[in-house]
């Protein structure tokens, strides 16, 4: 392990614009792992959440109520039709500031949101807009003689819905579905833009502090969001030859 990390600092020596710092210096590592850990947990949070909502707001806009459809309709003509960025920088500048907050040692106060729960919170929403439309158009999909037939042999709706309607939506959407759900991955780095210490934001500090890591840096970047939209996309595409029927859907 010496060897390896004084190959690297010689390096550093040799070719100044490739110094690969966070190969030998503890403390630049611990930035690194420590953004990328962010950048996993705001994925995972992100992705998880855009689903749950999304797949609730297609609920909601196949409602009988119109009311209940013209809110769904607004939100997602706002979170559609806006930037992510945009919508980061609303959450966090603009609804941030009434965020209760609290003081634990009667001097500071601490919002009881921080910058990462706004990201969350505005990417999961920016990212499920585009899953509520995706999730309909995979209901309504499922042919209506499928579900009369299985409503003639007696089966409850919501039996019709689990068993029936659900699974053949899923195979249907999970195509774009998956799209949607690497390019949310992708934008979380634009999380960046208001502190979140995420992978995007460490390396930026790495590299401001020694410039000669710039390069380096970069590149492992590139890497990383290869490697982890790679594997998102190797599970979904796992998951699409599971549930693949021929014929029907992907």
């Amino acid at each position: 392990m010496n060897a390896f990390s004084e190959y690297f600092r010689g390096l550093a020596e040799r070719a100044p614009r490739w110094d690969f710092i966070w190969l030998y210096d503890g403390s630049a590592t611990d930035r690194i792992l420590s953004g990328l850990w962010v950048t996993i947990q705001l994925s995972v949070i992100c992705v998880v959440a855009s689903l749950v909502i999304g797949f609730a707001g297609s609920m909601l806009q196949m409602s009988r109520h119109k009311i209940v459809r013209l809110c769904v309709s607004g939100y997602l003509q706002i979170f559609r039709n806006t930037p992510p960025l945009v919508q980061l920088l609303f959450f966090y500048f603009a609804l941030g500031q009434f965020t209760p907050s609290y003081s634990p040692d009667g001097w500071t106060q601490i919002p009881i949101i921080s910058n990462v729960g706004w990201a969350a919170i505005a990417l999961s929403l920016f990212g499920a807009a585009f899953n509520v439309e995706i999730f309909r158009s995979g209901l309504e999909a499922v042919p209506h003689s499928t579900v009369e037939a299985a409503d003639a042999l007696g089966m409850s709706r919501w039996l019709i819905f689990s068993e029936i309607q659900f699974p053949l939506a899923l195979r249907v959407c999970l195509p774009a579905l998956s799209s949607n759900l690497i390019n949310l991955v992708k934008t979380t780095s634009q999380a960046f833009a208001i502190a979140v210490p995420e992978l995007l934001y460490q390396s930026a500090s790495l590299w401001n502090d020694h410039p000669a890591a710039q390069n380096p840096t970069m590149l492992l970047l590139l890497i990383v969001y290869v490697g982890l939209v790679g594997i998102l996309s190797l599970g979904l595409k796992f998951m699409e030859r599971r549930m693949k029927v021929p014929g029907y859907g992907v």
